[in-house]
């Protein structure tokens, strides 16, 4: 299914009629476009209702270079370099709703998360987060699943996230080669894992 963005809009505003915080977990491999889709969603939910959704970035909790260390530097983006506690136990009181909370955001080009980027306020009835994953069926990352009351998943041929990652690369500084490495070596074993590793979604965006 191929839904467009004014449907999935709709789609999100009638399923969250009648609550007062509705949680979304937008998730899909590196390179799917999620920051790009989830700020296209949030911006057609709030010329409908104004105000009314906010996105929550998942990249924003990675761990600091510092703290991954020589060793672990070369895998930041894998399951295991991204904060998920302190994910979650942010999606709990973003989930309950009575207070504003403050949740980081990631700065691709200085390649770190700055810590209270953006402010979730009550008022944001819809949050959509999104991340690569939110929906990965393993230890710790199941923990999050029962806080989303409406799941999407990005599909995306390999052959477009090879483009685009090995394109962002270029961007940051590689060198062509180099950017072809860290997209298959690294990127796309990612990739591989959230496509086959996750969890069936209620909604796929192709």
């Amino acid at each position: 299914m191929i839904p467009s963005l004014v449907s999935l809009s709709h789609q999100l505003l009638d399923a969250a009629e009648g609550k007062a915080r509705f949680m979304v977990a937008l998730a899909g491999p590196p390179g799917a476009g999620k920051s790009y889709r989830s700020a296209l969603l949030c911006d057609a939910i709030n010329r409908q209702r104004p105000g009314q959704a906010a996105v929550v970035p998942m990249d924003g909790y990675h761990f600091d270079n510092a703290v991954l260390g020589d060793e672990q530097l070369p895998l930041k983006g894998a399951p295991h370099t991204f904060d998920v506690g302190g994910l979650h136990h942010d999606l709990v009181r973003i989930r309950r709703g009575d207070q504003p909370v403050a949740v980081p955001v990631f700065d691709r080009p200085l390649d770190l998360a700055r810590a209270g980027g953006r402010l979730i306020t009550p008022a944001h009835r819809i949050v959509i987060v999104e991340g690569n994953y939110l929906l990965l069926d393993q230890e710790p990352w199941r923990a999050l699943h029962k806080l989303f009351d409406w799941t999407l998943f990005i599909d995306v041929d390999d052959t477009v996230l090879v483009e685009r990652l090995v394109s962002r690369w270029l961007c940051m500084g590689q060198d062509h080669i180099g950017a072809l490495e860290r997209a298959h070596q690294k990127d796309m074993l990612n990739a591989e894992l959230v496509k086959n590793g996750s969890v069936p979604p209620d909604q796929r965006w192709r």
